[in-house]
């Protein structure tokens, strides 16, 4: 259970640092880029502790999948990005398939 938790952190830290390159401004703004830096190696961290028991395959594609559900979801929220019910339906199919891939590891 400790390598799910950890894939799960890994996939937050996704979402950090895409938020946080987002608010870079390319780079050009200092906290905003360290907060990218420091995300992604976070995020990669957590990522090799989960590899050390779930199949690479199926860590990779949670990892994505958590990370693009989530910054999507962050994008809707706090930047105004579109909320149209296709797009959210297939965010449902990212979970489901990121479930699915759990229940068979």
């Amino acid at each position: 259970m400790t390598s799910w938790f950890f894939l799960l952190m890994a996939g937050l830290f996704e979402v950090v640092w895409a938020v946080e390159l987002k608010l870079s401004q390319g780079f050009t703004r200092p906290f905003p880029t360290i907060a990218t830096i420091a995300a992604i190696g976070l995020s990669m961290g957590c990522m090799a502790i989960a590899l050390k028991t779930i199949p690479m395959g199926t860590a990779y594609a949670i990892w994505t999948g958590i990370g693009a559900v989530g910054t999507v979801i962050v994008g809707m929220t706090l930047f105004g990005e579109p909320r149209e019910a296709l797009r959210i339906a297939c965010i449902g199919l990212i979970i489901i398939g990121m479930a699915g891939l759990k229940l068979t590891s």
